[in-house]
């Protein structure tokens, strides 16, 4: 699994530019975008999500790290360790 960061914003009615970022793990890019995206919906009320789908929604999203890829290099350097002792 890799770690992404996803970052949302929307202008909102009142306070102008509102969003947030999320840390999701997630096989692939477009899995993390589709289970961030569902959470931070889930977390607006009626007028926010309006003011969303009207003015639209900007996603940015970043692989943070691959967890497999440092799993890996944890365990080779475990193992080289071992070898010295």
């Amino acid at each position: 699994m890799k770690t992404f960061e996803v970052s949302f914003r929307y202008q909102d009615r009142k306070s102008g530019s509102e969003g947030s970022t999320v840390k999701i793990d997630a096989s692939s890019l477009p899995g993390a975008i589709a289970k961030a995206t569902r959470e931070f919906v889930k977390r607006l009320d009626r007028k926010q999500r309006f003011d969303m789908n009207k003015s639209g929604l900007e996603i940015r999203a970043v692989c943070l790290n691959a967890g497999g890829a440092a799993k890996d290099s944890e365990i080779e350097e475990s193992a080289n360790q071992n070898q010295l002792e």
